[in-house]
């Protein structure tokens, strides 16, 4: 498997974890005191590191760290636009598709040869 493959597998894996333990507990538990919701975040977020060290390492063997960074950024907004739309309820906007043809530009001036 192509290492940037490799690299986007991990790090989609990592961005859904991470996109959990960032923004569930503001659905799951609200009600429950912040020193609650920043231990099970925590938690997840551990599980994130888990994938998210793993791809950093084996993606900057073969990409320069700015073009490792906006991968990131590109699966991170492919997960939370889903996230925030199906788990969290809220509303599909235009901005999103904006926000993504921004990231496509990013991507065109980063990994341009």
């Amino acid at each position: 498997m192509p290492i940037i493959l490799k690299t986007a597998a991990l790090l989609l894996l990592s961005n859904i974890f991470m996109t959990f333990a960032w923004y569930a507990h503001l659905k799951n538990l609200n009600n429950k005191a912040w020193y609650i919701a920043a231990l099970v975040s925590w938690s997840i977020a551990s599980i994130e590191y888990m994938f998210q060290v793993p791809a950093n390492r084996i993606g900057y063997t073969a990409l320069s760290l700015p073009q490792l960074k906006i991968l990131q950024e590109v699966i991170t907004l492919s997960v939370f636009v889903p996230f925030a739309v199906m788990y969290m309820n809220q509303p599909l906007k235009l901005d999103y598709l904006w926000a993504g043809l921004c990231l496509m530009g990013a991507v065109y001036f980063i990994f341009r040869t």
